[in-house]
C-alpha cells in the first residue's frame, strides 16, 4: 500500500493526530464529520465525509475506529483489510 493512500487512526488520538487526518483526508476530498463525535475506551472514532456532499442525518459516511487504518482506493474510503506494513503508513 502507497502511504500516500493510506492512514493508520491510532487509538488514544490526539489534537495533533486529528488535525494531521483532517489534512489527509482534504488532500483526497474528504473530511471529518463535524457532527459525529464518539469517545471510546479505546480513543475517539471519527465519522468521515466526501467534502461538498449534500449531507443529511442518517446518511452513510465511513466511521473510523480508534487503531483502524482508513485506505483511499481512487474514488472512496474504506478501512484497510489486515495489517498495514509500519513504512505504508501515513504519519
Amino acid at each position: 500500500m502507497d502511504s500516500r493512500n493510506t492512514y493508520a487512526w491510532p487509538r488514544e488520538a490526539t489534537g495533533t493526530d486529528a488535525t494531521t487526518l483532517e489534512r489527509w483526508l482534504a488532500g483526497h476530498g474528504w473530511e471529518v464529520d463535524p457532527t459525529v463525535f464518539m469517545a471510546g475506551a479505546r480513543g475517539p472514532a471519527v465519522q468521515i465525509r466526501r467534502i461538498g456532499a449534500a449531507w443529511q442525518d442518517g446518511e452513510p459516511g465511513l466511521l473510523v475506529l480508534p487503531g483502524e487504518t482508513v485506505e483511499f482506493d481512487g474514488a472512496r474510503m474504506r478501512t484497510a483489510r489486515g495489517p498495514v506494513p509500519a513504512a505504508a503508513v501515513a504519519p
